[in-house]
Protein backbone atom coordinates (compact mmCIF):
# COMPACT_ATOMS: atom_id res chain seq x y z
CA UNK A 1 0.00 0.00 0.00
CA UNK A 2 2.59 2.42 0.83
CA UNK A 3 3.79 2.76 -2.61
CA UNK A 4 0.93 4.97 -3.67
CA UNK A 5 1.42 7.17 -1.35
CA UNK A 6 3.49 10.33 -0.56
CA UNK A 7 4.81 11.33 2.79
CA UNK A 8 3.44 14.37 4.52
CA UNK A 9 5.44 17.56 4.96
CA UNK A 10 4.27 18.92 8.40
CA UNK A 11 7.09 21.27 8.47
CA UNK A 12 5.07 23.57 6.09
CA UNK A 13 2.20 24.13 8.58
CA UNK A 14 2.19 26.92 10.67
CA UNK A 15 2.14 26.35 14.13
CA UNK A 16 3.83 23.03 14.05
CA UNK A 17 6.29 23.45 16.69
CA UNK A 18 3.54 24.52 19.31
CA UNK A 19 1.43 21.37 18.89
CA UNK A 20 0.11 20.63 22.04
CA UNK A 21 0.28 16.68 23.56
CA UNK A 22 -3.38 16.32 23.08
CA UNK A 23 -3.46 17.77 19.69
CA UNK A 24 -4.10 15.48 16.61
CA UNK A 25 -0.83 17.01 15.82
CA UNK A 26 0.76 15.02 18.28
CA UNK A 27 -1.50 11.97 18.14
CA UNK A 28 -2.45 11.12 14.63
CA UNK A 29 0.67 8.50 13.74
CA UNK A 30 1.24 10.41 10.40
CA UNK A 31 3.48 9.44 7.47
CA UNK A 32 6.51 11.91 7.19
CA UNK A 33 9.55 10.94 5.43
CA UNK A 34 11.90 10.73 9.16
CA UNK A 35 8.83 9.07 10.60
CA UNK A 36 8.14 6.43 7.82
CA UNK A 37 4.74 4.44 7.17
CA UNK A 38 2.49 4.05 9.72
CA UNK A 39 1.71 0.40 10.89
CA UNK A 40 -1.49 -0.39 10.54
CA UNK A 41 -2.28 -2.95 13.25
CA UNK A 42 -5.25 -1.82 15.28
CA UNK A 43 -5.86 1.11 13.78
CA UNK A 44 -9.63 2.54 14.03
CA UNK A 45 -9.39 5.38 10.95
CA UNK A 46 -6.80 6.20 8.43
CA UNK A 47 -7.01 9.86 6.72
CA UNK A 48 -6.11 9.62 3.13
CA UNK A 49 -5.14 13.09 1.12
CA UNK A 50 -6.34 12.86 -2.50
CA UNK A 51 -4.48 14.98 -5.80
CA UNK A 52 -6.69 13.85 -8.37
CA UNK A 53 -8.91 16.70 -9.95
CA UNK A 54 -8.93 16.17 -13.57
CA UNK A 55 -12.95 15.33 -13.71
CA UNK A 56 -13.84 18.06 -11.04
CA UNK A 57 -16.03 20.07 -13.35
CA UNK A 58 -15.06 23.59 -12.77
CA UNK A 59 -13.32 23.42 -9.82
CA UNK A 60 -10.15 22.00 -10.41
CA UNK A 61 -7.71 22.55 -7.79
CA UNK A 62 -9.46 20.52 -5.43
CA UNK A 63 -6.57 18.33 -5.88
CA UNK A 64 -4.48 20.66 -3.20
CA UNK A 65 -6.76 20.84 -0.75
CA UNK A 66 -5.68 17.71 1.64
CA UNK A 67 -2.81 19.68 3.37
CA UNK A 68 -4.88 22.79 3.38
CA UNK A 69 -7.61 20.72 5.95
CA UNK A 70 -4.47 18.66 7.62
CA UNK A 71 -3.08 22.41 9.29
CA UNK A 72 -6.20 23.12 10.93
CA UNK A 73 -7.06 19.58 11.70
CA UNK A 74 -3.41 19.13 13.39
CA UNK A 75 -4.30 22.03 15.44
CA UNK A 76 -7.83 20.75 17.39
CA UNK A 77 -7.64 18.62 20.66
CA UNK A 78 -9.31 15.11 20.79
CA UNK A 79 -12.34 14.77 23.19
CA UNK A 80 -12.63 12.45 26.28
CA UNK A 81 -11.22 8.57 24.12
CA UNK A 82 -8.13 7.15 23.16
CA UNK A 83 -7.89 8.15 18.87
CA UNK A 84 -6.08 5.42 17.16
CA UNK A 85 -5.75 7.29 14.04
CA UNK A 86 -3.06 6.71 11.43
CA UNK A 87 -2.51 10.19 8.20
CA UNK A 88 -1.24 7.90 5.16
CA UNK A 89 -0.23 10.73 3.51
CA UNK A 90 -1.39 11.62 -0.56
CA UNK A 91 -2.06 10.02 -3.18
CA UNK A 92 -0.88 11.83 -6.25
CA UNK A 93 -2.25 12.07 -9.57
CA UNK A 94 -1.27 9.29 -11.63
CA UNK A 95 -0.28 9.52 -15.45
CA UNK A 96 -3.45 9.07 -16.51
CA UNK A 97 -6.87 9.42 -14.83
CA UNK A 98 -7.13 5.59 -14.77
CA UNK A 99 -4.12 4.93 -13.01
CA UNK A 100 -5.62 7.37 -10.14
CA UNK A 101 -9.04 5.30 -10.11
CA UNK A 102 -7.03 2.07 -9.87
CA UNK A 103 -4.78 3.29 -6.84
CA UNK A 104 -7.35 4.65 -4.28
CA UNK A 105 -9.80 1.51 -5.54
CA UNK A 106 -6.98 -0.24 -4.46
CA UNK A 107 -6.18 1.59 -1.36
CA UNK A 108 -9.51 1.87 0.05
CA UNK A 109 -10.56 -1.85 -0.78
CA UNK A 110 -7.11 -2.62 1.40
CA UNK A 111 -8.27 -0.27 4.36
CA UNK A 112 -12.02 -2.02 4.21
CA UNK A 113 -11.00 -5.45 4.40
CA UNK A 114 -9.05 -4.03 7.71
CA UNK A 115 -11.80 -2.83 9.04
CA UNK A 116 -10.20 0.76 8.78
CA UNK A 117 -12.60 3.79 8.58
CA UNK A 118 -10.60 5.86 5.56
CA UNK A 119 -11.40 9.32 5.78
CA UNK A 120 -11.03 11.02 2.54
CA UNK A 121 -9.41 14.52 1.68
CA UNK A 122 -9.37 16.35 -1.29
CA UNK A 123 -10.49 15.88 -5.02
CA UNK A 124 -13.53 15.70 -7.02
CA UNK A 125 -16.34 13.89 -5.93
CA UNK A 126 -15.94 11.79 -9.00
CA UNK A 127 -14.18 9.73 -6.45
CA UNK A 128 -16.71 8.35 -4.86
CA UNK A 129 -16.84 5.62 -7.75
CA UNK A 130 -13.88 4.34 -6.48
CA UNK A 131 -14.93 4.02 -3.08
CA UNK A 132 -18.02 2.82 -4.28
CA UNK A 133 -15.99 -0.13 -6.09
CA UNK A 134 -13.67 -0.84 -3.04
CA UNK A 135 -16.61 -2.25 -1.62
CA UNK A 136 -16.85 -4.99 -4.35
CA UNK A 137 -14.43 -7.23 -2.81
CA UNK A 138 -16.16 -7.99 0.33
CA UNK A 139 -19.16 -9.48 -1.64
CA UNK A 140 -22.20 -6.88 -0.37
CA UNK A 141 -24.84 -4.73 -1.36
CA UNK A 142 -23.92 -1.48 0.42
CA UNK A 143 -26.01 2.51 0.61
CA UNK A 144 -24.40 5.21 -0.36
CA UNK A 145 -25.46 8.69 1.48
CA UNK A 146 -24.73 12.22 -0.80
CA UNK A 147 -24.68 15.77 0.92
CA UNK A 148 -24.56 18.04 -1.98
CA UNK A 149 -26.72 20.38 -3.68
CA UNK A 150 -27.42 18.13 -6.87
CA UNK A 151 -27.60 14.17 -7.68
CA UNK A 152 -24.71 13.91 -10.11
CA UNK A 153 -27.00 11.77 -12.57
CA UNK A 154 -25.40 13.79 -15.47
CA UNK A 155 -25.22 11.45 -18.60
CA UNK A 156 -23.97 7.73 -18.36
CA UNK A 157 -23.12 7.82 -22.04
CA UNK A 158 -19.92 10.31 -21.18
CA UNK A 159 -16.80 10.00 -19.14
CA UNK A 160 -17.03 9.78 -15.97
CA UNK A 161 -17.31 12.69 -14.14
CA UNK A 162 -17.65 14.61 -10.42
CA UNK A 163 -21.13 15.38 -12.05
CA UNK A 164 -22.36 12.43 -13.58
CA UNK A 165 -20.67 9.69 -11.33
CA UNK A 166 -23.77 8.32 -9.55
CA UNK A 167 -25.07 7.21 -13.25
CA UNK A 168 -21.57 5.09 -12.92
CA UNK A 169 -22.45 3.80 -10.02
CA UNK A 170 -25.93 2.75 -10.76
CA UNK A 171 -25.23 0.98 -14.11
CA UNK A 172 -21.70 -0.80 -13.11
CA UNK A 173 -21.96 -3.88 -13.08
CA UNK A 174 -22.26 -6.12 -10.99
CA UNK A 175 -24.64 -3.31 -8.99
CA UNK A 176 -23.67 -3.23 -5.00
CA UNK A 177 -25.87 -0.68 -4.82
CA UNK A 178 -28.52 -1.42 -2.84
CA UNK A 179 -29.49 2.34 -1.92
CA UNK A 180 -28.59 5.93 -2.55
CA UNK A 181 -29.62 9.09 -0.29
CA UNK A 182 -29.60 12.68 -1.77
CA UNK A 183 -29.55 15.23 1.46
CA UNK A 184 -30.04 18.93 1.13
CA UNK A 185 -30.46 19.20 -3.08
CA UNK A 186 -31.91 22.11 -3.68
CA UNK A 187 -34.84 21.74 -6.43
CA UNK A 188 -33.36 24.51 -9.24
CA UNK A 189 -30.35 22.83 -9.57
CA UNK A 190 -32.00 19.72 -10.02
CA UNK A 191 -34.16 18.45 -13.43
CA UNK A 192 -37.44 17.57 -12.75
CA UNK A 193 -36.55 13.82 -14.87
CA UNK A 194 -34.02 13.35 -12.73
CA UNK A 195 -35.92 13.80 -9.79
CA UNK A 196 -38.51 11.03 -11.39
CA UNK A 197 -35.79 8.79 -11.81
CA UNK A 198 -35.05 9.11 -8.15
CA UNK A 199 -38.76 7.81 -7.42
CA UNK A 200 -38.42 5.35 -9.89
CA UNK A 201 -35.37 3.16 -8.55
CA UNK A 202 -36.84 3.62 -4.82
CA UNK A 203 -33.79 6.24 -4.22
CA UNK A 204 -34.46 8.76 -1.16
CA UNK A 205 -33.80 12.69 -1.96
CA UNK A 206 -34.29 15.12 0.66
CA UNK A 207 -34.47 18.69 -0.23
CA UNK A 208 -32.25 21.25 1.88
CA UNK A 209 -35.40 23.29 3.41
CA UNK A 210 -37.16 19.57 4.34
CA UNK A 211 -33.93 18.38 6.25
CA UNK A 212 -32.97 22.23 7.88
CA UNK A 213 -36.21 22.01 9.40
CA UNK A 214 -35.74 19.10 11.37
CA UNK A 215 -31.79 18.11 11.15
CA UNK A 216 -32.49 15.18 13.44
CA UNK A 217 -34.37 13.60 10.64
CA UNK A 218 -31.06 13.31 9.20
CA UNK A 219 -29.84 10.82 11.44
CA UNK A 220 -31.66 7.95 10.72
CA UNK A 221 -30.71 8.33 6.51
CA UNK A 222 -26.38 8.78 7.62
CA UNK A 223 -27.34 5.98 10.16
CA UNK A 224 -28.10 3.60 7.21
CA UNK A 225 -25.13 4.82 4.80
CA UNK A 226 -21.75 2.35 4.57
CA UNK A 227 -20.73 5.38 2.13
CA UNK A 228 -20.80 9.24 3.21
CA UNK A 229 -19.70 11.62 0.34
CA UNK A 230 -19.91 14.97 1.44
CA UNK A 231 -19.30 18.03 -1.51
CA UNK A 232 -18.44 20.75 0.01
CA UNK A 233 -20.84 22.52 -2.13
CA UNK A 234 -23.66 21.74 -0.43
CA UNK A 235 -22.47 24.40 2.47
CA UNK A 236 -23.28 27.87 2.09
CA UNK A 237 -21.12 30.06 0.18
CA UNK A 238 -20.49 32.76 3.21
CA UNK A 239 -19.55 29.69 5.52
CA UNK A 240 -17.64 27.38 2.52
CA UNK A 241 -16.32 29.42 0.02
CA UNK A 242 -13.47 27.46 -1.25
CA UNK A 243 -15.28 25.88 -3.94
CA UNK A 244 -15.95 26.71 -7.94
CA UNK A 245 -19.70 25.66 -7.34
CA UNK A 246 -20.45 27.25 -4.66
CA UNK A 247 -23.87 28.57 -3.82
CA UNK A 248 -25.49 31.50 -1.46
CA UNK A 249 -27.78 28.68 -0.81
CA UNK A 250 -26.91 25.46 1.34
CA UNK A 251 -26.25 24.03 4.73
CA UNK A 252 -24.75 26.21 7.57
CA UNK A 253 -21.44 25.13 8.46
CA UNK A 254 -22.52 23.80 11.96
CA UNK A 255 -24.96 21.57 10.47
CA UNK A 256 -22.38 20.23 8.61
CA UNK A 257 -20.59 19.36 11.57
CA UNK A 258 -23.42 18.26 13.04
CA UNK A 259 -24.25 15.79 9.78
CA UNK A 260 -20.61 14.36 10.09
CA UNK A 261 -21.17 13.71 13.89
CA UNK A 262 -24.18 11.93 12.78
CA UNK A 263 -22.02 10.10 10.40
CA UNK A 264 -19.47 9.23 12.73
CA UNK A 265 -22.06 7.79 15.19
CA UNK A 266 -23.41 5.11 12.58
CA UNK A 267 -22.20 1.69 13.46
CA UNK A 268 -22.91 0.60 9.43
CA UNK A 269 -20.95 3.25 8.13
CA UNK A 270 -17.43 2.18 6.72
CA UNK A 271 -16.04 5.08 4.77
CA UNK A 272 -16.52 8.71 4.21
CA UNK A 273 -15.28 11.31 1.62
CA UNK A 274 -14.70 14.84 1.57
CA UNK A 275 -14.57 16.59 -1.86
CA UNK A 276 -14.66 19.48 -4.12
CA UNK A 277 -12.73 21.83 -1.45
CA UNK A 278 -10.71 24.19 -3.59
CA UNK A 279 -7.88 26.52 -1.75
CA UNK A 280 -7.88 28.57 -5.02
CA UNK A 281 -11.40 30.02 -4.12
CA UNK A 282 -11.24 30.09 -0.24
CA UNK A 283 -11.32 33.09 1.88
CA UNK A 284 -8.54 32.75 4.90
CA UNK A 285 -8.55 29.03 4.78
CA UNK A 286 -12.18 29.44 5.94
CA UNK A 287 -13.43 26.64 4.16
CA UNK A 288 -10.70 24.44 4.85
CA UNK A 289 -11.02 25.19 8.90
CA UNK A 290 -14.70 24.13 8.35
CA UNK A 291 -13.86 20.77 6.88
CA UNK A 292 -10.77 19.94 9.62
CA UNK A 293 -14.09 20.63 12.32
CA UNK A 294 -15.95 18.33 10.44
CA UNK A 295 -13.71 15.74 10.36
CA UNK A 296 -13.37 16.63 14.34
CA UNK A 297 -17.21 15.87 14.90
CA UNK A 298 -17.10 12.67 12.47
CA UNK A 299 -14.25 11.44 15.04
CA UNK A 300 -16.14 12.38 18.33
CA UNK A 301 -19.20 10.48 16.66
CA UNK A 302 -16.91 7.11 16.42
CA UNK A 303 -15.80 7.30 19.08
CA UNK A 304 -18.88 7.44 21.08
CA UNK A 305 -20.78 4.75 18.39
CA UNK A 306 -23.27 3.04 20.94
CA UNK A 307 -22.72 -0.27 19.15
CA UNK A 308 -26.37 -0.90 19.15
CA UNK A 309 -27.07 -1.65 15.05
CA UNK A 310 -27.45 -4.44 13.23
CA UNK A 311 -29.65 -5.51 15.96
CA UNK A 312 -28.48 -9.03 17.54
CA UNK A 313 -30.10 -9.21 21.36
CA UNK A 314 -33.60 -8.60 21.22
CA UNK A 315 -33.56 -8.22 25.55
CA UNK A 316 -31.94 -4.95 24.90
CA UNK A 317 -34.23 -2.87 22.61
CA UNK A 318 -38.30 -2.58 23.12
CA UNK A 319 -40.07 -3.79 20.39
CA UNK A 320 -43.55 -1.88 19.00
CA UNK A 321 -46.24 -3.83 16.67
CA UNK A 322 -48.32 -1.27 14.72
CA UNK A 323 -51.20 -2.60 12.75
CA UNK A 324 -51.97 -0.70 9.53
CA UNK A 325 -55.68 -0.73 8.13
CA UNK A 326 -56.27 -1.44 4.66
CA UNK A 327 -52.81 -3.01 4.50
CA UNK A 328 -51.81 -6.80 4.89
CA UNK A 329 -48.32 -5.54 6.65
CA UNK A 330 -47.94 -5.23 10.60
CA UNK A 331 -44.82 -2.77 11.18
CA UNK A 332 -42.47 -3.59 13.61
CA UNK A 333 -40.44 -1.12 15.34
CA UNK A 334 -37.58 -1.52 17.62
CA UNK A 335 -36.09 0.87 20.29
CA UNK A 336 -32.43 0.52 21.74
CA UNK A 337 -32.75 1.08 25.25
CA UNK A 338 -28.93 2.42 25.12
CA UNK A 339 -29.25 4.90 22.35
CA UNK A 340 -33.14 5.83 22.36
CA UNK A 341 -32.75 5.27 18.50
CA UNK A 342 -35.67 3.40 16.36
CA UNK A 343 -35.33 0.55 13.38
CA UNK A 344 -38.07 -0.78 11.13
CA UNK A 345 -38.14 -4.46 10.56
CA UNK A 346 -38.93 -5.18 7.15
CA UNK A 347 -40.06 -8.41 6.51
CA UNK A 348 -38.94 -10.36 2.93
CA UNK A 349 -42.31 -10.45 0.54
CA UNK A 350 -43.06 -13.55 0.47
CA UNK A 351 -41.99 -16.78 -2.11
CA UNK A 352 -38.37 -14.13 -2.17
CA UNK A 353 -35.24 -15.73 -1.29
CA UNK A 354 -33.37 -13.60 1.05
CA UNK A 355 -29.91 -11.61 -0.62
CA UNK A 356 -29.89 -8.92 1.23
CA UNK A 357 -30.57 -9.70 4.85
CA UNK A 358 -28.44 -6.69 6.54
CA UNK A 359 -30.62 -3.87 5.04
CA UNK A 360 -33.80 -5.61 6.50
CA UNK A 361 -33.74 -3.42 9.62
CA UNK A 362 -34.28 -0.30 8.56
CA UNK A 363 -33.09 3.01 10.77
CA UNK A 364 -35.66 5.80 11.18
CA UNK A 365 -36.97 8.09 14.05
CA UNK A 366 -39.26 8.02 16.25
CA UNK A 367 -41.81 10.40 13.52
CA UNK A 368 -41.68 7.28 11.72
CA UNK A 369 -43.25 5.77 14.53
CA UNK A 370 -45.81 8.36 14.81
CA UNK A 371 -46.86 7.96 10.89
CA UNK A 372 -47.26 3.87 11.22
CA UNK A 373 -49.33 4.71 14.42
CA UNK A 374 -51.57 7.52 12.04
CA UNK A 375 -52.43 4.12 10.19
CA UNK A 376 -49.96 5.46 7.50
CA UNK A 377 -47.53 3.61 5.98
CA UNK A 378 -43.42 5.23 6.38
CA UNK A 379 -41.97 5.84 3.39
CA UNK A 380 -38.80 4.14 4.19
CA UNK A 381 -40.34 0.86 5.30
CA UNK A 382 -42.44 1.00 1.57
CA UNK A 383 -38.94 1.89 -0.38
CA UNK A 384 -36.77 -0.82 1.49
CA UNK A 385 -39.79 -3.76 0.69
CA UNK A 386 -39.92 -2.46 -2.90
CA UNK A 387 -36.35 -3.53 -3.22
CA UNK A 388 -35.83 -6.51 -0.67
CA UNK A 389 -38.72 -7.79 -3.40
Amino acid sequence: MQEYFTPVDITKFSGTNQYIAASYGKLINVYTENEGFPDLENINIAIIGLHEDRKALNNEGCGLAPDYVRENLYKLFQGSYSTKIVDLGNILKGNTIEDSYFAITDVLSQLLKKNIIPIIIGGGQDLTYCNYIAYKSLEQTINIVTIDSCFDIGDGDKDLNSQSYLSKIILHKPNILFNYSNVGYQTYFVEQNAIDLMDKLYFDSYRLGQVRENLEDVEPIVRNADIVSFDISAIRQSDAPGNGNASPNGFYGEEACQIARYAGLSDKLSSIGFYEINPAFDTNKQTAHLVAQMIWYFIDGFYNRKQDYPIVDKSEYTKYRVSIKDHDHEIVFYKSNKSDRWWMDVPYPINHQIKHERHQMVPCSYRDYETACRDEMPDKWWQTYQKLG
